[in-house]
């Protein structure tokens, strides 16, 4: 009864109440609070992020590209629980999976600009004459600005182009998932 879905870099997000279909068509974030139910979030690059009501029992998994990042996809998950569950913030523990780091993700000026626009230059890093984005920091910030508490938010340090042990859609253009899975 794993529940995954058809990533299509969005902010689309889905309450899962029955197992009964596996592949949630056009999503990028899955909540639920049945017990037994796994979620399955899948990235090669993209951020996977992972939350937890410990109070009202929710849990849900998000991907968060670079789309999905800039649609604040991680924030709009939160705000689904707590309008859907009545999750309050301040409770929320996230963790922030293996993805792509700064010191790997370049971008050119045009979405660099877009960065700086909408959400402040402090998530672009200027290294030899090279441009890159830190979409895990900008995610947590996101979350942090909404109330959750940045001690309740552990952040990988994998980077999963410079780790061989992952998959990198940046580092080798053809390439599988890995998942990061969730259940209660």
């Amino acid at each position: 009864n794993l529940i995954y879905m058809d990533q299509t870099h969005s902010s689309n997000i889905e309450i899962i109440k029955d197992p009964s279909k596996n592949k949630i068509e056009d999503c990028d974030a899955i909540i639920t609070n049945v017990k037994n139910i796994p979620l399955m979030v899948m990235v090669a690059d993209c951020v996977p992020i992972f939350f937890y009501d410990p109070i009202k029992k929710v849990i849900a998994v998000a991907h968060a590209g670079r789309n999905g990042t800039f649609l604040e996809i991680a924030k709009k998950c939160a705000l689904k629980m707590r309008d859907e569950f009545r999750s309050d913030m301040s409770d929320l523990v996230v963790g922030v999976g293996a993805s792509i780091g700064s010191c790997c993700y370049e971008v050119g000026e045009d979405l660099a600009d877009i960065c700086k626009k909408s959400f402040g230059k402090e998530y672009i890093v200027i290294r030899d004459d090279k441009t890159f984005l830190d979409l895990k920091t900008l995610n947590q910030n996101q979350l942090i600005d909404l109330g959750v508490k940045r001690e309740n938010i552990e952040i990988s340090t994998i980077c999963t182009s410079c780790d061989k042990n992952y998959f990198s859609y940046r580092r080798d253009g053809v390439t599988g998932r890995f998942a990061g899975l969730m259940m209660l």
